[in-house]
């Protein structure tokens, strides 16, 4: 199940397979590099004198001796190889295998960076989509040493609000019902003493856990936001037992029990987790629902929760302290540092480019327009679907890895064709450009010395993003044509073009009180966009490694919110790819104001998109296809082998 390149040679020299490696070697970036070379007479054809791939041979696994993964150099490669493996849950790593192609993503290197520096060893996001080896990480990788606390980082007083936080309070409604929820399958023999001092050492080292929020005193309904010390929280207060010894856990009961969860949840008491522990009895495997505020937990921080809390149960139940891997930058010194950057100049002077994106045409899609109290949550519609492991492998690994692009490129592409057939198909023009609201995990290296790895809160930025793939002929779209290549590279351009991935606009839109209500005054787009990486299925280890903590099977990633909360979008489609056994699936879920669309229209558009998106992946099949962009190529980070690189690319594309 692991991804390799191969290399098919037919020779015409006494050259072997090793001199050919070595060639290959010197004029070619370590992840370009094959795998291994399999020799052939002939290369298969078709009826029409192209490459079968399909006729290609498998790889011989027997044969992989002649042909072994490089052993890494050094210690750091070593190191650096396992802990690639780790990040993306796999069994092994060689030092030049390309951490995108076996399907990391932004979200993913966020973990890789966090388990480097438990490590002792420095990394940034950015050196792992710079350099996308093991081998490359570990030129670049520092020491890190140990240092004493920041002064100005305790973490713990009172906190500025972000850009997302001042954006929910902007649609209404309720904080304390907003929430996210996992079940977890734990071992048998779980005790409650033992989870109580585990999920203790949890609220204990993360400080947005602590945090509450209060009303300011003033009358413009602004709140203050504080964060409690250490012992603030009681983990006595948050753990609840439930007795389940002799009856089924199923999915009605687990909701019931995190509605309760969610009731008791309050941020003006700071009681911003809940954990529910489904008590077995000590010979069965019991269950943990953990319940939390959305005001401090995204995505990222959910990989970050887990772990620890595994780790620290293990630690108690193994009758050690638990102690949990170091946090970088707190999210209350991150707060600070984003109301600082927002009334920098050169931040202060994106305001324009936002501006020119908003104002740009954006034809309606439905009748009606978004209608803050009729729109709500509460009125919300949803739809679940699925791309199964063979569509979505290649989604996630040779369809970006091919065009140098990211998973989210790959699907804004598909999402912006398939919009585009819609409008053509209902009557709503033939509009090829895309306005959205895209979802970032918004930890940005905005500052430097910065490092949220390991910090837990609400750090998405929401940002928009125009992007236009061309007019294509829709057959040419499903069926894979030589035009979507194109497509992707200019959708790939536009995303890139944005400073900072998107997250001035929520500094410049929140944050500062010249450029704010400008911005407040535009457009806002029609749909929202947010691919949310990847998550274990049911059945799967929370942890690679350790499989006796699984994700349940009664239920999945839960979720909460005020009904009375303005819908952000009359149309929105959520994202994530779920590692089942079977291999990795796209689940989308698409939520909708049933005043401006209904089930019929949400489900055409959504079948466009999945059928977009196969379009795409039966492209990247192609032998022909892929390549580089501008954007591969910053001029100021050229060297002269960046720039034989782009003389051929260029060459290939004319």
């Amino acid at each position: 199940g692991s991804i390799r390149l191969i290399a098919y040679v037919v020779p015409d020299t006494g050259e072997t397979p090793a001199d050919l490696g070595e060639f290959v070697r010197q004029r070619l970036p370590e992840y370009m590099v094959p795998f291994t070379y399999v020799t052939l007479d002939r290369l298969p054809l078709t009826a029409n004198g192209k490459l079968d791939r399909t006729a290609l041979p498998a790889l011989d696994q027997s044969a992989r001796a002649d042909a072994p993964r490089r052993e890494p150099r050094t210690e750091r490669e070593r190191l650096l190889a396992a802990l690639v493996a780790q990040a993306l849950g796999v069994e092994s790593v060689g030092p030049e295998d390309d951490f995108f192609a076996l399907g990391g993503d932004s979200i993913v290197s966020i973990r890789l960076v966090s388990l480097a520096r438990s490590a002792g060893v420095g990394l940034a996001v950015r050196d792992v989509f710079e350099q996308r080896t093991a081998a490359g990480l570990a030129e670049v990788a520092e020491e890190l040493s140990v240092s004493a606390p920041d002064s100005d980082d305790a973490g713990v007083g009172g906190m500025k609000p972000t850009p997302i936080m001042r954006w929910f309070d902007a649609r209404g409604g309720g904080i304390d019902a907003f929430h996210q929820a996992m079940l977890l399958e734990v071992p048998a023999g779980l005790r409650e003493d033992h989870l109580v001092t585990a999920v203790q050492a949890l609220v204990d080292h993360h400080d947005a856990l602590r945090l509450t929020r209060k009303p300011s005193g003033q009358d413009n309904g602004a709140w203050s936001l504080e964060v409690g010390p250490v012992g603030s929280v009681s983990a006595a207060d948050v753990v609840h037992r439930v007795d389940t010894a002799g009856t089924a856990v199923d999915a009605t009961l687990v909701r019931a029990e995190a509605e309760a969860a969610s009731h008791r949840l309050s941020a003006e008491r700071g009681v911003l987790v809940q954990v529910i522990w489904f008590d077995a009895g000590p010979a069965e495997r019991g269950r943990l629902l953990v319940v939390v505020n959305h005001l401090v937990v995204d995505g990222v921080s959910w990989r970050i929760l887990l772990p620890d809390l595994i780790a620290a149960c293990e630690a108690v139940g193994g009758s050690r302290p638990p102690r949990l891997d170091p946090t970088g930058t707190s999210l209350r010194r991150w707060a600070s540092l984003l109301t600082v950057e927002a009334r920098q100049p050169a931040r202060t002077a994106e305001a324009a480019l936002w501006t020119g994106l908003l104002t740009a045409a954006d034809p309606p899609l439905t009748t009606g327009r978004l209608d803050a109290a009729r729109d709500t949550v509460g009125r919300a519609r949803e739809l679940t679907l699925s791309l199964p492991p063979e569509v979505t492998t290649p989604l996630l690994t040779t369809v970006p890895t091919a065009f140098h692009a990211k998973v989210d490129d790959v699907l804004l592409t598909a999402l912006a064709l398939a919009v585009a057939q819609w409008r053509r198909t209902h009557a709503r023009g033939r509009h090829t450009a895309l306005l959205v609201d895209v979802e970032g995990h918004g930890r940005e290296e905005i500052v430097e010395g910065v490092d949220l790895s390991r910090t837990v809160g609400w750090f998405t930025s929401l940002y928009p993003v125009r992007v236009d793939p061309g007019p294509l002929a829709w057959e040419e779209v499903v069926d894979g044509g030589p035009s979507l290549g194109q497509a992707l590279k200019r959708v790939k351009e536009q995303v890139r073009s944005l400073p900072d991935r998107g997250v001035g606009y929520g500094l410049l839109r929140h944050l500062n009180p010249d450029t704010g209500p400008v911005l407040a005054g535009l457009a806002v787009p029609q749909l929202g966009f947010n691919y949310l990486g990847r998550f274990p299925s049911a059945g799967s280890p929370v942890v690679p490694g350790r499989p006796e903590w699984t994700v349940a099977a009664e239920t999945g990633l839960l979720s909460g919110a005020d009904p009375a909360t303005a819908l952000a979008h009359g149309l929105e489609v959520n994202s994530m790819v779920r590692d089942a056994p079977d291999g990795p699936e796209l689940e989308a879920v698409w939520t909708w104001a049933p005043d401006l669309w209904t089930e019929r229209h949400v489900r055409a558009l959504a079948d466009q998109w999945f059928r977009a998106i196969r379009g795409l992946v039966r492209h990247g099949e192609r032998f022909d296809t892929g390549g580089h962009s501008p954007s591969d190529f910053p001029l100021t980070e050229l060297s002269q082998h960046d720039i034989e690189q782009l003389e051929a690319a260029w060459r290939v594309q004319k």
